[in-house]
């Protein structure tokens, strides 16, 4: 589990393979799943959906969205305050995770202020827009 309180499977890693520079992994969002609001301080991420829909809300108070599918790769930059949603209550949504950060969650920061304020924001998506 991940300190976003997602299903996580370690690939490749500093720790089980000496790599120095990236991590490699699986992300499941669980049917109706919601990950933790957060940010990966000072790394980039870069995911490729395998399975599902998700939205992702981004910003610093969450504010924007993103849906991405199946076959759609997603970029996210240092310092992003993000959170994945699965939109589907039936089934798990499956991307693999790339990050420019071998030790992998340590640069995991939980943006707890902000995970108030989404609890109290209506769901609210849009198509991809690059915005």
């Amino acid at each position: 589990m991940s300190k976003q309180r997602l299903p996580y499977y370690v690939g490749i890693s500093g720790a089980n393979t000496g790599a120095r520079h990236l991590s490699l992994n699986l992300l499941i969002v669980p049917p109706g799943g919601v990950g933790q609001p957060h940010i990966h301080q000072g790394f980039e991420s870069a995911v490729y959906m395998i399975q599902g829909r998700v939205e992702t809300r981004y910003g610093e108070r969450l504010e924007k969205s993103v849906i991405n599918q199946a076959g759609d790769f997603i970029f996210i930059p240092p310092d992003l305050p993000h959170q994945p949603i699965n939109l589907s209550q039936d089934e798990p949504a499956i991307g693999i995770v790339a990050r420019n950060d071998p030790n992998e969650q340590e640069s995991v920061v939980l943006h707890e202020v902000l995970a108030h304020l989404q609890a109290s924001r209506p769901r609210r998506a849009r198509a991809a827009s690059g915005d």
